[in-house]
């Protein structure tokens, strides 16, 4: 990597290659905004289905806020506030809340909503859908859930060298929208090899933050002897951000929910440590980390940005219009 203009070229000794962007992405921040804004409008207890993002910290923060996981609709008191996390959820879970009156709050992201919608879509023509995503993953369940009948889930790229379909050219693929890119990528390739007629979605399904990150990655990853990558083990995003790191060079990559899970034999040799975070990990634990290479002589940190983050995504409708009725403030920053 050269070195920017005005700045001399580096010195060879020990140093941090921050990537960015990194961490929360709009659709996580609204998530996170939107249950601490319920339970400052409705008070505790406000009940989440499923994690609102996959992150240990965030759900421990929120917890001690006064918000309460469970994993079904069925766990939540009747009438009671629940809140949908980040990752969306089927037809039959907001029937589910429905039949119990529970006061539900949507905090699908909305990139999420818009594959859900295309999903409907086709399968209202009555396409075959081809939905690459991790089977059991929330977000590939719920948008499963949204066409059951027309929808196949393609795990890997793998699955793709055998998948069976009714109508070769009545098919379309989808995706999970934090996998890899790459990956992705292959296994659409694979697919068209076996069905030439294989309809792409009207535009593309990964999200853009999860694509900043693998991106920010890639620039960094071959210059770094380790990529220490911030994320649950949980986040699909942060799992694909070590594969991402290897596949472009870096000597090793290992994923920590906080900087006490740092292993520091993971540094023998290492003069480049390049750090990043996925789209649902808070700032705080990056921090945290950079100060831990710090006082093992890591001082030198240098920002590698690849891309600029500006969007905002509103809040829910229904908390927006009860936030208004309590003149408190609506938007998410």
């Amino acid at each position: 990597m050269a070195a920017d203009a005005g700045r001399p070229a580096w010195d060879g000794s020990k140093r941090v290659l921050l990537a960015a962007p990194r961490g929360y992405c709009a659709g996580v921040d609204r998530a996170v905004i939107a249950v601490e804004k319920a339970l400052e409008l409705y008070g505790s207890p406000v009940y989440v289905r499923k994690e609102i993002v996959h992150n240990k910290h965030v759900v421990r923060t929120l917890e001690n806020r006064g918000a309460i996981f469970v994993q079904e609709a069925d766990q939540v008191p009747e009438g009671a506030h629940v809140v949908f996390s980040a990752h969306g959820v089927s037809p039959a879970v907001r029937e589910q809340a429905a039949a119990r009156n529970l006061q539900a709050i949507d905090a699908t992201c909305p990139l999420v909503t818009k594959v859900h919608k295309e999903a409907v879509r086709f399968a209202k023509q009555d396409a075959e859908i081809l939905l690459i995503g991790h089977t059991g993953h929330e977000e590939v369940e719920g948008t499963a859930g949204e066409a059951p009948d027309h929808i196949t889930i393609i795990d890997s790229p793998e699955i793709a060298d055998t998948v069976q379909v009714k109508d070769p050219d009545n098919l379309v693929w989808l995706s999970q929208t934090t996998l890899s890119v790459d990956e992705t990528m292959e296994t659409v390739r694979r697919l068209r090899q076996r069905f030439p007629n294989l309809q792409d979605p009207p535009s593309d399904d990964i999200c853009y933050a999860t694509q900043n990150r693998q991106v920010a990655v890639k620039k960094i990853a071959p210059e770094a002897d380790l990529v220490v990558v911030v994320g649950s083990a949980n986040s699909s995003n942060s799992v694909r951000l070590v594969e991402v790191a290897l596949d472009a060079g870096a000597r090793s990559s290992y994923r920590v929910d906080n900087a006490d899970e740092i292993d520091e034999t993971w540094l023998d040799g290492v003069t480049t440590v390049g750090v990043t975070s996925g789209a649902s990990v808070p700032e705080i634990l990056v921090e945290e980390v950079v100060e831990w290479l710090a006082a093992r002589g890591y001082g030198s940190v240098e920002t590698v940005t690849t891309a600029q983050e500006d969007l905002v995504f509103s809040l829910p409708t229904d908390l927006r219009r009860d936030l208004k009725r309590k003149s408190l403030p609506v938007t998410p920053v």
